[in-house]
């Protein structure tokens, strides 16, 4: 549902003539719903998956471009950012064994992929958001070269009317502020397509819609961000929030995110949807259209509908309807975005089995849901997922309030092995992927829960965040390759992340984020306490806008106290009189090896790490004696092989 080929549209007059072709689309659409011209006798799926390419640090690697020029393959597409690519799966009929062809379709596309990576010095993770990512890896330097991207960007800046800021909060809390849609480069999914014809498609949709939040809780795979504990599956409220146009407003003016779970359940038809999303955003993107939809169906001709498979692409349904064409026939599709990647294909296929199962055998066990759940309740569920995963709480048909665990061992479950037999779908893959479903959500052991496991138990180590982080992105790597689903993983261990060589290594990887700091104007007595609770012997000094004025060492107040023995002890002398002004500071990436040439040149005890002018990290001599034993026991490792 969208095409590389669209620009930003500036002139008021090629804006308007792009909407009435959209309006002249959603008409054109609509007659042929009415006319019986969608395919009804056919249900097909098919599916796409998303992936992080990475380094043999285990950080993004933004060589996409590089890898799709080696592949030369259809099936393979970018995505936002020069990290991610995304795989494009041939569609198969819902039937027999689907679901293992899928399987099997996906490990052999994958495989290719990774041989084109490893030509590139990359491999691929298959997750909701990589852990290794930092905020610095989202610069317009790594999106995509595609005018779509660039075009879509430019246009919600230009909505917002300034910088996107960020407000996430779980069991720690983010706050950051971002100038581009390069946020969104950090999700990545599996979506799952399934065809619907059109008389059926507002029950489907609606059933689709209700069925989320379970599917979701049971397959969460995205809890951290920037290092960050925050929703089980993060890249909803993320993914929302990286590309929202609405901008602050002193007026309480209800508005809508383009990322969306929806507003009420779809009445009749597809054509509901098209219309309220048109209703209330605005366009952004054009293209050069070639086709009139109204004259083309007046001929007796089929149209693409070009101009609202363009602005489809622009608005983020969670749950997204899709127009397309099957062997030259037009089709309906339902297109679950919610799912997310990883941790293993097998799980990625046994989330898939479970969603296409209850929209199989949903229709026959609720009936018309609309008149037995409020759509407020599905959205609220869909949320609580989001938050919770498993431990979420569902307020389900007739408002009965179920813990999710049980609702999907006692019934969903079940419906979902009917909704695949009917349909045909082998007994061999509904009890293989819906059995890796059940021992899941029994052991409570999703994707998410092994991420947030793995760093619990690690941190217990003297390693940094970053090494943390890069041991769970390796752990990753490695397991979801060996096969097994992730509910039978073991905890990621600290020595997995480790780079390969010492050239590899960034001073981010060591550098202390948990800092203290103090104000110029704030007295001596108290930098000298903080220093003697926290065990430290350096504090940055920032002044009110949180721009770093300067350093002090423990060595200056030592100094001070030596030649000031006589002061009064009453007075407060401020901090501005003995502060290190202007200290040497270096960017987070700056190569270790590097850093600590730096240190020994310049004979300093700590080195303070700054980004876009603010403090953002220290490493101290002590830190130094970590990083030294690192190489010495890479050095050691590498002599004993």
């Amino acid at each position: 549902m969208g095409t590389q080929q669209v620009e930003q549209a500036h002139d008021a007059e090629q804006m308007r003539t792009f909407i009435t072709h959209l309006l002249h689309d959603i008409h054109a659409l609509d007659n042929m719903i009415t006319g019986g011209m969608i395919e009804s006798d056919i249900r097909r799926i098919g599916a796409e998956q998303e992936v992080f390419l990475v380094d043999h640090a285990w950080r993004p690697a933004p060589v996409a471009l590089e890898i799709l020029a080696t592949t030369d393959d259809p099936h393979y597409t970018t995505e936002l950012g020069r990290f991610n690519l995304e795989i494009n799966l041939d569609p198969l009929v819902f039937a027999g064994e689907c679901l293992s062809q899928m399987e099997r379709d996906l490990t052999a596309l994958l495989a290719t992929l990774r041989t084109g990576a490893h030509r590139h010095g990359a491999e691929i993770v298959l997750t909701g958001i990589l852990p290794t990512l930092r905020k610095s890896d989202l610069a317009l330097t790594n999106m995509t070269p595609k005018p779509r991207y660039f075009a879509l960007s430019e246009a919600m800046n230009q909505l917002r009317g300034g910088a996107y800021e960020f407000r996430l909060k779980g069991m720690d809390e983010l706050i950051v502020k971002h100038d581009s849609v390069m946020l969104e480069a950090c999700c990545t999914s599996f979506q799952v397509h399934y065809q619907v014809s059109a008389e059926e498609f507002a029950s489907r949709y609606n059933l689709a819609q209700a069925i989320t939040a379970p599917v979701l809780a049971a397959a969460t795979n995205a809890p951290l961000l920037f290092g960050r504990r925050l929703w089980r599956e993060t890249r909803i409220p993320l993914f929302q929030q990286a590309v929202d146009t609405r901008s602050a407003s002193h007026h309480m003016r209800e508005r809508s995110p383009r990322v969306s779970f929806g507003h009420r359940w779809v009445q009749q038809s597809v054509v509901e949807l098209f219309q309220e999303d048109l209703a209330r955003f605005r366009v952004l993107l054009g293209a050069a259209l070639q086709e009139d939809s109204l004259a083309l169906l007046q001929q007796g001709d089929i149209p693409s509908l070009q101009a609202l498979r363009t602005y489809n692409g622009t608005v983020y349904r969670w749950n997204r309807a899709c127009f397309g064409f099957s062997n030259g026939k037009p089709h309906l599709r339902i297109e679950n975005r919610v799912l997310p990647s990883g941790p293993t294909i097998r799980d990625e296929i046994a989330n898939a089995a479970f969603l296409l199962g209850l929209l199989s055998g949903g229709p026959g066990a609720y009936g018309d849901l609309a008149k037995k759940m409020a759509f407020h309740d599905a959205e609220t569920n869909f949320l609580a997922a989001a938050q919770a995963g498993l431990d979420a709480q569902f307020i389900w048909i007739d408002g009965q309030v179920l813990p999710a665990r049980e609702l999907i061992l006692r019934e969903l479950l079940p419906l979902a092995r009917t909704g695949l037999r009917e349909a045909g779908i082998s007994g061999a893959d509904s009890d293989r992927y819906l059995g890796v479903i059940e021992e899941r959500v029994q052991s409570g052991r999703t994707g998410s829960q092994w991420l947030l496991r793995s760093l619990a138990d690690m941190q217990d180590t003297s390693e940094s965040k970053d090494a943390l982080l890069s041991a769970l992105t390796a752990a990753t790597a490695r397991r979801q390759w060996e096969g097994n689903p992730v509910h039978e993983w073991s905890p990621a261990k600290i020595e997995e992340g480790r780079a390969s060589t010492a050239h590899d290594l960034r001073i981010e990887q060591f550098m202390t984020t948990d800092l203290f700091t103090v104000h110029p104007e704030e007295p001596i007595d108290l930098v000298v306490n903080l220093m003697n609770w926290r065990h430290i012997r350096h504090v940055p000094v920032e002044d009110e806008q949180g721009h770093l004025v300067g350093v002090i060492s423990w060595s200056e107040i030592v100094r001070y106290y030596a030649t000031h023995a006589h002061r009064d002890p009453s007075a407060a002398v401020a901090l501005h009189t003995i502060v290190q002004p202007n200290p040497p500071t270096v960017s987070p990436e700056i190569a270790v090896l590097d850093a600590i040439t730096l240190m020994r040149q310049e004979k300093m005890d700590c080195l303070l790490v700054v980004k876009e002018g603010h403090l953002v990290g220290i490493v101290t001599e002590r830190d130094i004696l970590n990083i030294t034993a690192r190489l010495l026991e890479q050095q050691a490792q590498a002599a004993a092989s």
